[in-house]
This record gives structure tokens, C-alpha cells and sequence, in this order.
């Protein structure tokens, strides 16, 4: 999935040289931003305020986080769904929302596919496997040993039935064909309390939320989920070079736009994402919050990669078993 800096300076380049009649007149008032989670710090709304400041940068309109929070995400991203399709309603869309939910929920109150216009994929935020440290494993091929041991005997923890952190899990164990026994929390700070404290073994945690406990020692890391190394833990080794190149789960986020957007509001939205992304100090402040770069590009590949995405989530929940309604 990873794009290069070429390819996202390439794209900004030809957005500069577009002729100013080519140019829509959008936006012609405050754009807003809609976040399906609630606000406070979370990585989700984190990383869409520094996104919305560095696209207010470069627009005559202010941008405008607006938090919508429940139901998973639902009711954020079916709002955005039902806005005027002018461009001034922007989804800050993840995998959970929109490649995972559709396979959660019986009853959704709308479709990804057939609802939005894809606009551009904007990056992700890996998984990354922490055991305590009493456990005696240091490496992905000794937890792999351990786990297949120790059937039903590694309890891990996570944020509750089809999370990023829950379909982790489960990827491994299929892949391995081993056992974990999954211990859902209401938030994830109860679980790496009771993971340091040693009343669960594990957690496939987002990196974001993982990096604090690895760099103060209190749990130990053991890979991150990725083809490539992070910068927020760089000594830690990903599943690709450890063997396991198909091991790869982390929450991804994108742009999406209402059915029926205009191609030249999308074009141009698209194509300021794409310097976002291609700017030294806007990649900066995301990467320090937590975000890969293996976003940017077209529509097309985003429609494309949310297509994948809701075939491999669908397995995943149907191995887990998980469902809300």
C-alpha cells in the first residue's frame, strides 16, 4: 500500500499547474470535518485536528472538526453520508467504520461504498503485539510457540468485539493456528493497566496507544504489524521481516466525500490532501502523532483499497465470531 514522496510531490504538482477556470469555487464557506468519534485526545480525532489545520492552510474557509460520536462510528459517518454533497461535509473515515462495521452490524444505516465518493487515503496507525514482561517470550516465533503450547492460556486484551485490536488477534491466530482467549474492556487504558499489572498477557495495541508502556519499560514489545518499521518505535522489528509478510492490521483513515460531490470539488480536494501529505512539517506533527505514511494517491486507489478491506474485515469477523446486532 505504501506510495512514494514522488508520487505525492507529482500529485501536487499537477494541482498547482491546473488553470485557475479549472478551479471550483469551493469552498465558499466553513468546511466541516466530520469525526465519528467523540472529541479529547483519542488517536482518531487526534490525527484529523492536525489534518484540518494543515487543509485550512491552504483554503479561504475555516475547517472545522465536528465530533459524532456512537455507535461505533455509525452515527458520524451516516451523518456525513446524508450532508449536501457541496464539499463542505468531509468524512475523516477509518477501517473500523467503514471496512469492519458493515460486517458488525446487521442493520447499518448506511454504505460505504454506495454512500460516499471516495477522496484519498490519508495513512494508518499499525497494531503492534506487547506481552507483560514476566512473560517468557521475547520474539514473534517464540509467541508463536508459547501461544500454540499454551492453547486458550494467553488472555489479551481490547477494546471490545471488532476492534482494530480484537481482528489483530485473530489475524495472528489463524495465521498460526493458534488459540488466545480475548478479553474485551470498555477503554483501553483498564487494559494496559491490568496488561503491566499481569491480569492479561497481551495486547495488540495501536502503536500510538503501546509506544509510552514500551519506551518506559513496562511491557515488552514484541512486532509491529507492518511491512515496514515505525518512527515511533523504530527498534521494533515488523511481522514482514520477521517472516510473516501477510501479517499486516492497523487502523487506516481517509477522506470521503457525499454521493454525488462534484469531480471537480473531489479533484481539488483530493488534490490538496496530497500536499498535505507531501509537506515536510504537516507529515511531522502526524507522524508524532502516531501516523504511517502509505496514504495519498488518487480516488480510485482509495475505492479500490476500501473494496479489499471489506472483504478481508468480513473474514475476520466471521472467524471471531463478533457481531453487534
Amino acid at each position: 500500500m505504501s506510495l512514494s514522496r514522488r508520487t505525492l510531490l507529482s500529485a501536487t504538482a499537477l494541482a498547482v499547474a491546473m488553470p485557475a477556470a479549472a478551479q471550483p469555487a469551493w469552498p465558499t464557506r466553513p468546511v466541516r470535518l466530520i469525526v465519528p468519534a467523540p472529541g479529547g485526545g483519542g488517536t482518531a480525532d487526534t490525527l484529523a485536528r492536525i489534518f484540518a489545520q494543515e487543509l485550512e492552510k491552504r483554503l479561504p474557509q475555516p475547517v472545522v472538526v465536528e465530533n459524532r460520536g456512537g455507535a461505533a462510528g455509525n452515527i458520524g459517518a451516516n451523518a456525513a453520508a446524508r450532508s449536501d454533497p457541496d464539499g463542505h461535509a468531509i468524512l475523516w473515515g477509518w477501517a473500523g467504520t467503514l471496512a469492519t462495521n458493515p460486517a458488525m452490524y446487521r442493520d447499518m444505516p448506511f454504505d460505504p461504498v454506495r454512500d460516499f465518493t471516495p477522496v484519498v487515503l490519508i495513512g494508518s496507525v499499525p497494531n503492534i503485539l506487547t506481552v507483560n514482561n514476566d512473560v517468557p517470550v521475547r520474539d514473534l516465533a517464540s509467541f508463536t510457540d508459547y501461544a500454540k503450547a499454551n492453547p486458550g492460556r494467553i488472555n489479551h486484551g481490547t477494546t471490545g468485539n471488532g476492534s482494530s485490536m480484537h481482528l489483530a488477534a485473530e489475524l495472528f491466530a489463524s495465521r498460526t493456528g493458534t488459540q488466545l482467549t480475548h478479553v474485551p474492556y470498555a477503554a483501553p487504558a483498564a487494559a494496559t493497566t491490568d496488561l503491566v499489572a499481569g491480569r492479561i498477557q497481551a495486547m495488540f495495541n495501536l502503536v500510538t496507544g503501546a509506544k509510552p508502556l514500551v519506551e518506559a519499560g513496562r511491557v515488552r514489545a514484541i512486532a509491529v504489524f507492518a511491512d515496514s518499521r515505525v518512527p515511533q518505535l523504530p527498534d521494533v522489528p515488523t511481522t514482514a521481516e520477521l517472516g510473516m509478510p501477510g501479517l499486516a492490521f492497523g487502523t487506516w483513515f481517509c477522506l470521503m466525500l457525499p454521493r454525488g460531490a462534484p469531480p471537480a470539488v473531489v479533484a481539488r480536494l483530493n488534490a490538496l490532501a496530497n500536499e498535505v501529505l507531501a509537506d515536510p512539517v504537516a507529515r511531522q506533527r502526524l507522524e508524532a502523532a502516531g501516523m504511517a505514511f502509505d496514504g495519498g494517491g488518487t480516488p480510485e486507489r482509495l475505492a479500490t483499497y476500501l473494496r479489499e478491506e471489506l472483504v478481508r474485515h468480513a473474514e475476520l469477523v466471521r472467524i471471531s465470531g463478533a457481531q453487534i446486532n
